[in-house]
């Protein structure tokens, strides 16, 4: 019999090899993916098993809280005029970056969806687009298990459960993961694109411009060949939370009308870690809530870690970020019950523990992991489901 030596055969025979080498190449997918999807699966059951009696609304629960504000965002836009008071309660929706919402309002202007659903679509679709990017990066970093323990350490973490929410720390993530990503790679347009989407997120974004222009002082200084395309990456980062605040400023009246809502809305001023600090010593002197308490010792593992990660040596532009996303948390004055959500960027504090485990004995390192996750989903229910204040 003989056989079809033909071009045309040969190249169909070439494309077929080509796609499966790539459906291959994309395999290592199906674990952030699983972890995303699994880890979503059980904290969702925890949160339908811990409603009160009589509650069936899951989702009323997701969309708790600051979802309501980016879903007002989405729906009727941004309030303009002078800022009085936090009573008019329509100035309020200038403290939320306008990414999440215009991500939320394009979905259900091109879907039947209304925007609270919308809401929870955009956030999923991005905490998985985040488990992939962190996955990704770790893996440059380091290896795979390294990656797989980092990525289960972040999405079973204690306030893990904003990922599910209405929220656009899942979104910022997935743009600070590609971000830096792209940078380790020298993929320096993705990466100036990605930083300008993160600093039009969430105000931390101003952490991970600064970690790219640290990447781009590094390759500065090693005088690489692209080293003018990694300053210009960091250009568009380092200009996009200066100008959503300029925004403000023009649409408000006075250049710090978003801080005047910040301060007037959430009591939120930046102390330098002041009111973070009285906090956790009233806390370990005279707590009584077990919230309050879990709180600060949050707080200190998260301070501790970053100090271990520090001497580490991790890769300067994730640990500057991760450092200066903590200082903002830690740093400013606010609700103490908020500050495990606002720790959920600070990546690096989490790098330490998945670098020891990745090298632990792998029956240590499922028991550690099985143990964590269930009190970190369980954690994170609980906050949004029995405990009575926002998170």
């Amino acid at each position: 019999m003989a056989i079809d030596q033909t071009p045309a055969a040969s190249a169909t025979r070439t494309d077929a090899g080509l796609t499966a080498a790539r459906l291959r190449s994309l395999r290592w997918l199906a674990i952030p993916l699983g972890i995303f999807a699994g880890t979503r699966i059980l904290q969702l059951t925890l949160v339908a098993w811990m409603l009160p009696p009589g509650e069936t609304g899951v989702m009323r629960r997701l969309l708790s809280w600051d979802a309501g504000w980016f879903i007002r965002v989405a729906r009727d836009g941004y309030p303009r005029g002078p800022i009085s008071t936090f009573g008019d309660d329509s100035a309020g929706g200038l403290a939320f970056f306008p990414g999440y919402p215009l991500l939320v309002r394009g979905l259900h202007a091109v879907t039947p969806l209304d925007f609270g659903t919308a809401a929870l679509v955009v956030a999923w679709i991005a905490a998985a687009a985040a488990a992939v990017g962190l996955f990704a990066l770790a893996r440059s970093l380091y290896d795979t298990r390294v990656a797989t323990v980092l990525t289960l350490l972040f999405f079973a973490q204690p306030m893990s459960v904003v990922l599910s929410m209405g929220y656009s720390e899942g979104l910022f993530v997935a743009f600070v993961t590609g971000a830096l990503y792209a940078a380790h790679r020298r993929v320096w347009l993705g990466a100036g694109l990605l930083g300008l989407a993160a600093a039009l997120t969430r105000p931390t974004g101003a952490g991970l411009a600064v970690a790219l222009a640290v990447a781009a002082l590094i390759a500065v200084r090693e005088k690489r060949a692209d080293r003018w395309r990694a300053v210009a990456a960091a250009v568009p980062a380092l200009l996009g939370v200066p100008a959503y605040l300029w925004w403000v400023g023009q649409r408000a009246g006075t250049w710090h009308a978003w801080f005047d809502v910040q301060t007037s809305g959430w009591g939120t001023t930046f102390d330098f870690g002041l009111g973070a600090s009285r906090f956790v010593l009233d806390s370990l002197r005279t707590g009584q809530d077990w919230v309050q308490v879990s709180v600060a010792l949050l707080l200190i593992a998260a301070v501790v870690a970053a100090v271990v990660a520090v001497a580490r040596r991790i890769w300067p532009p994730l640990l500057v970020y991760g450092l200066i996303a903590l200082a903002l948390a830690v740093g400013q004055s606010g609700f103490y019950h908020s500050k495990p959500r606002l720790l959920v960027p600070a990546l690096v504090i989490l790098v330490p523990a998945a670098l020891a485990l990745a090298r632990a004995r792998t029956r240590t390192a499922a028991f550690v992991l099985a143990g964590y996750g269930l009190f970190g989903l369980w954690y994170g229910a609980y906050l949004i489901t029995v405990w009575r204040f926002a998170i």
